[in-house]
């Protein structure tokens, strides 16, 4: 009598080989066999006809504040994710001195656009260290398993106060100090370090993140930490991924090189291609490729979509900073879209100009070349040229404006529009296709838990599957084995996560029993469900039958069970993944 058994699946287990038809075994919370099981199981899910994966390991996520009150850790539990690593970036909330609090809070809804209300009230704040920290995240049961970085802006804020808020450079004590806090919070069981570099990531001050500026003997010395120890990963966003321009493209890439090579530890940066270079992603994959004969282990963390964000009267729109919407900005979604529509108000919104633009907002084209219209189920992250807002109005003889006023306030529309900020220069998803396959690239840059009112990329693994598996028209598709090990092998072995991410006797059991001819993603919503009333976009998916977290079924048929097995995941020395 096995615990659990599942029946006749398309098992794609996560390590590349084709998929094939068996069961799969399970007992308490392992696998324990793959192929023919003649036993019996105390509970039994007949998959026939269906994919069969292990979990999905997400390791770009922000939930470092909303572990302390979503036990589900939504949306990405929706999307079949089971493992998520958080601490990226640089931004994090431990360790964090009493009277840092706050700032912790405005540096998060700064860079990553979490509502700093709602992590005021949801935080519970049983922590000053970040061994201790993990002790609080530890106690909180969950349907997922959660892992952490040591983050390099708490960090330099809890050693030298306004100093290391300031991107002030560190005295030979300071920088004693923080590493030996990461110490710390490796034997603690954090599994990296992270910090952030590019001159998009602001505080809500406007400040930059602390270390952006770091110099090299502070970067190589906490890297040397990571080294010493002989665990954990270098996250970093380097400067230029934000798409702002660079004197020095590759000079974020050359001290990378250097470290990992010298440190014996690998490197995850993020990558994307960005308009003022469209063809420089190429070199620096060139690089990563190259590094390894040197011993450097540097991988280029991609997205499997491009980083955009979605326009709607909910977040941000091209009205939102005229003089005449401002009036009514304080009104609720619903009211301000009849109000818009008064032919008066509409006609004094678009001849006005925008007041105090955000000047992050000069790093993008601001015609609407690259505005599409959302639609209402299914969305499309692959639209072509000709269904953006201006082909539309070229076509039409109309003011593109007008047609996205238009299309905002109808009722007739989703509300929603598809703005691509980076990954998307020719129109096509070709450049991240080329990415994905790189033999050194790494999915991930999903920010779920972040950017609440603007992305809800929390949604790719399920892209992956319908987009790149199974219903990409615009170009080559990406094989079903593929996109699977790009979510659960890949990733996990990156992190050093050795006992999950594959279908085979003695792996942890988490794994998907997915519907893939009906798997479809929803349409985003903005829903208010934070602590305080904060607001967030949300996306589910339809298809997912099952999801097992530690043999435990924590969701059928997109509905939680109540079972919530997930912990906090402990890193440990590392060693050889066999695949």
């Amino acid at each position: 009598m096995h615990d659990l058994i599942i029946r006749n699946g398309s098992v794609c287990d996560g390590s590349g080989i084709p998929a094939r038809v068996a069961d799969v075994a399970v007992d308490h919370g392992v696998i324990t066999k793959v192929g023919r099981v003649t036993g019996r199981g105390r509970t039994e899910i007949d998959a026939r006809g269906h994919l069969v994966t292990p979990g999905f390991v997400d390791i770009h996520t922000h939930f470092d504040g909303q572990v302390s009150w979503d036990p589900q850790l939504t949306p990405s539990c929706w999307h079949g994710v089971t493992s998520v690593v958080m601490g990226n970036c640089g931004v994090g909330f431990a360790p964090a001195r009493p009277d840092r609090h706050e700032w912790l809070i405005g540096l998060m809804e700064g860079v990553e656009d979490i509502p700093g209300a709602s992590l005021s009230e949801g935080i519970t704040w049983e922590w000053e260290s970040f061994p201790e920290y993990l002790d609080a995240v530890e106690r909180v049961p969950r349907v997922m398993d959660v892992a952490a970085q040591v983050p390099h802006g708490a960090l330099r804020a809890y050693v030298m106060g306004e100093r290391g808020a300031d991107n002030e450079p560190p005295t030979e004590d300071d920088l004693r100090r923080m590493c030996a806090l990461v110490r710390e919070g490796l034997d603690a069981g954090a599994i990296g370090f992270s910090t952030s570099r590019t001159l998009t990531h602001l505080a809500i001050t406007g400040a930059p993140v602390p270390g952006t500026f770091a110099a090299e003997d502070e970067l190589f010395a906490l890297g040397g930490v990571l080294g010493d120890a002989g665990t954990g990963v270098f996250q970093l966003v380097p400067l230029g991924a934000g798409g702002e321009k660079v004197d020095d493209p590759l000079g974020e890439i050359k001290w990378m090189r250097r470290l990992s090579a010298a440190v014996r530890r690998p490197i995850t940066f993020g990558l994307f291609q960005n308009d003022n270079d469209p063809d420089g992603w190429r070199e620096l994959l060139q690089i990563a490729e190259d590094a390894v004969a040197e011993g450097a282990d540097l991988h280029p963390q991609v997205a499997g979509r491009p980083f955009s964000v979605i326009i709607s009267l909910d977040s941000t729109h091209p009205f939102h900073k005229r003089p005449s919407y401002k009036k009514i900005a304080h009104l609720p979604a619903h009211e301000r879209r009849v109000a818009m529509r008064d032919p008066a108000l509409r006609e004094r919104i678009l001849a006005e100009r925008p007041e105090n633009a955000d000047p992050r907002s000069a790093l993008f084209p601001q015609g609407y070349e690259r505005h599409f219209p959302m639609e209402s189920t299914s969305p499309d992250y692959e639209p072509a040229a000709d269904q953006s807002f201006d082909a539309l109005a070229r076509r039409t003889g109309e003011n593109p404006e007008a047609l996205i006023y238009d299309f905002l306030t109808s009722e007739d529309t989703s509300g929603m529009i598809f703005r691509p900020l980076l990954g998307y220069a020719e129109y096509t998803l070709d450049p991240i296709r080329e990415m994905l396959l790189h033999p050194q690239a790494v999915l991930g840059l999903s920010d779920a838990g972040a950017h609440c009112r603007l992305i809800c990329d929390a949604s790719t693994p399920t892209s992956m599957l319908t987009h790149w598996a199974r219903d990409r028209a615009r170009g080559e598709r990406l094989p079903l084995e593929f996109v699977v090990k790009k979510q659960t092998s890949e990733p996990a072995r990156l992190y050093g996560l050795r006992d999950r991410g594959l279908l085979r006797p003695g792996y942890r059991a988490d794994l998907n029993v997915i519907d893939l001819d009906r798997l479809t993603l929803r349409s985003p919503e903005f829903v208010h469900d934070l602590p305080a009333g904060g607001g967030r976009l949300i996306q589910k998916a339809d298809g997912y039958l099952a999801t097992v977290v530690a043999g435990e079924i924590t969701f059928r048929d997109g509905e939680a069970t109540g079972a919530l097995p997930g912990k906090l995941v402990r890193g440990t020395r590392p060693g050889p993944v066999v695949l």
